[in-house]
């Protein structure tokens, strides 16, 4: 079996049944109005879907403010399976299929528990199903995550992960007799450390129902991945640093019962007997690894075990190969999933192997997102609604929006008039001497970071390469005519820049008046020895081409506010840590505006004034190591005023979510 799109649920056992569910390759107001995930594949390898992508628009629905366009890094699709534990007779669970995942088998077998973004596109609830895919019910539903739900042994209550009241993934249990519900992990005697990561996840009951068992990153430090440059890894994603912990339903008696430091230990399963825990364990480094589509392949783990009072630690399987998801059959048969290679699928250590792809998140088969363009997504704001859009949205002073096309295109510049709907390629980098075109589909290149002009009669843009490409890649600054007809390039570069004193230039921003452009350089001795000639921001006069040092810093995304008073970016301020700043244009007045131990980036100006960004302070909502095909697995889009005041969330989702932009109808 091998589609274009995959998710996974885990490997569920049914302890009577011997079936499994998969989904197979294939206080705020809420608008709930919001449609399932649509299935738009782009070939004929992924299942077809009868629905049609939505145009853009620039009408909102009557009576809200307007639209907030924003990208979310996220499957596009997700469909659970259940098959017989051989493999055969493989079947959709669900009838009306509404995009779900992370399945679970009751203890008893008389119930499928899930997660399901059925109300709206990001907003994930918890569910539950007779494995005949009858009598379909809502466990918990609300604007904040609710995932990875598991059912008592006598079937009265349900553990999960829920991000309600303060967007930290906690351990919650509800009484499904009762109704009541209530935090086990952040109490007052279990709070962690805030300054610190600080989520649980994927909790799972003992046999007697006294205890859970799930992992935690609680009391661990952001950190990054790559290799070292003079100001700490080159890699900004975070990695995770997993332990495994047991509590009881009450909240009392927490513990942890192991952990290892450089190391992710996850996804918690206790043994038939209740003496044992069996769970992955990877370096963290290797949690970024696991989720990278060009690195899963040669990235390890190992599937351990140990007894319940942290002693007696075995290695249950070795070898090569990312196993994750373990869970004992018998007390002496232990079944995984390996994803990644030649050799993806379940397997069972008596030798039994299913070749299956049955892991998240939903692709089409050539690595693209297969959400369309402004298809609507959950809004947890009810005056606005909230639709897709590719990275970097920019609105023109005439209501036309620039963009970089690099989830639904090949990384060109495109513009679309809102008012007659019509997307045109103002600029493709394939068709430019200015870049290796191999790199663009190695997703290193391309043309990126559109600004207008004020009058909207220019679009700037960034040309070349980005990430650790450019180390050693050039990339220069490029002014168009926004119908494409006219081509400057602004700065130099090279196609090489090791061993040279070019500079990689990019992610530009037109001044208020339209006479300057703001943007990032990085030189080939950037990363290893901090040159500070050769890093942070510069402003290009651009009728006389005399270039100005504004930063000497690790600074990126540098952006005018619509005054022109300020300029927002992001900076590097620590081995671990960035944050967004603002600078006046002369230099002065430097002021950093967010003080989390987490990333805090990608930072762009609203009309009025306020600054929205992505934000990593409320830390992973899921297992680093389990997602899959994705850069930053995390991130809530949040917004405050210039000064920093009034910091405030957006999203509550579990992907990425990033790159704001407001379409308002009268205002704010």
């Amino acid at each position: 079996m091998r589609l274009g799109v995959v998710t996974v649920v885990g490997l569920a056992i049914a302890p009577a049944s011997a079936n499994c569910p998969y989904a197979r390759d294939a206080g705020t107001e809420v608008d709930h109005s919001a449609p399932l995930h649509v299935n738009l594949p782009r070939d004929a390898i992924l299942r077809k879907s009868t629905t049609s992508a939505a145009s853009p628009t620039a009408s909102a629905t009557a009576g809200k403010k307007g639209l907030l366009l924003m990208n979310r890094i996220a499957p596009g699709t997700s469909e659970l399976y259940i098959a017989n534990a051989d493999g055969t007779n493989e079947r959709p669970l669900l009838k009306d299929s509404g995009y779900e995942y992370h399945a679970e088998f009751s203890p008893d077998g008389e119930w499928i528990s899930f997660t399901s973004e059925r109300d709206g596109d990001g907003n994930s609830d918890i569910w539950r199903v007779r494995p005949d895919g009858s009598d379909l019910q809502p466990i918990v539903t609300s604007p904040a995550v609710e995932d990875s739900v598991v059912i008592s042994p006598n079937g009265t209550l349900a553990a999960y992960v829920s991000t309600a009241n303060n967007y930290i993934a906690n351990i919650w249990v509800k009484d499904l007799d009762t109704g009541a519900e209530w935090n086990i992990t952040d109490t007052p005697a279990n709070r962690p450390d805030e300054d610190m990561m600080r989520g649980h996840f994927r909790p799972a009951w003992s046999p007697d129902g006294n205890w859970l068992a799930f992992s935690s990153d609680r009391n661990t430090r952001w950190n990054g991945h790559g290799n070292l440059t003079y100001l700490g890894l080159n890699g900004w994603e975070h990695t995770q640093e997993l332990g495994i912990y047991v509590i009881r339903p009450d909240g009392l008696d927490l513990r942890r019962v192991v952990n290892r430091t450089g190391h992710c230990l996850g996804s918690p399963k206790w043994s038939p007997d209740g003496k044992r825990l069996i769970f992955y364990e990877m370096t963290r480094n290797g949690t970024w690894h696991a989720h990278r589509p060009e690195l899963v392949a040669a990235a390890n783990s190992t599937i351990v075990s140990i007894g319940i009072d942290g002693n007696d630690r075995r290695t249950e399987v070795g070898g090569r190969g990312v196993k994750a998801f373990p869970q004992y059959v018998t007390n002496s048969t232990i079944g995984y999933y390996l994803k990644g290679g030649v050799k993806e699928g379940i397997y069972l250590t008596n030798g039994t192997y299913f070749n299956t792809t049955i892991r998240s998140p939903s692709w089409s088969s050539d690595g693209k997102s297969i959400r369309p363009l402004f298809k609507e997504l959950y809004s947890w704001d009810r005056d606005w609604e909230c639709r897709f859009t590719d990275v970097f949205p920019q609105l023109s002073s005439d209501d036309r929006v620039a963009l970089t096309e690099r989830q639904l295109g090949n990384s060109s510049i495109a513009t679309f008039d809102l008012e007659n709907r019509e997307v045109s390629l103002l600029y493709k980098p394939n068709d430019t001497s200015l870049l290796d075109t191999s790199l663009i589909k190695e997703g290193l290149a391309g043309a990126y970071s559109p600004s207008w002009s004020p009058d909207g009669e220019w679009v700037v843009f960034g040309v070349g390469a980005w990430f650790e490409a450019r180390d050693w890649r050039g990339a220069w600054i490029v002014r168009s005519t926004a119908n494409g007809s006219h081509i400057d390039v602004l700065t130099t570069s090279n196609l090489w820049i090791n061993g040279t004193k070019d500079l990689n230039t990019g992610f530009p921003s037109f001044s208020h008046d339209g006479k300057k452009v703001v943007y990032r350089v990085w030189g080939a001795d950037t990363a290893k020895y901090g040159d500070t000639t050769d890093i942070g921001l510069r402003i290009i006069d651009v009728e006389t081409r005399e270039i100005t040092q504004l930063t000497s810093g690790w600074d990126n995304l540098p952006s005018f506010s619509p005054d022109g008073e300020l300029i927002v970016f992001t900076r590097k301020v620590s081995p671990t840590n960035y944050e967004v700043c603002t600078i006046r244009p002369d230099g002065t007045d430097l002021h950093i505006l967010t003080s989390s131990g987490a990333n805090d980036a990608h930072a762009v100006w609203r009309q009025d004034g306020k600054i929205m960004w992505s934000s990593g302070m409320y830390g992973f909502q899921y297992e680093c190591p389990l997602y899959d095909e994705t850069f930053q697995p995390y991130g809530q889009i949040m917004i405050m005023d210039s000064d920093g005041s009034n910091k405030r969330a957006l999203t509550n989702s579990i992907w990425e979510d990033s790159m704001p932009l407001f379409l308002p109808k009268d205002g704010f």
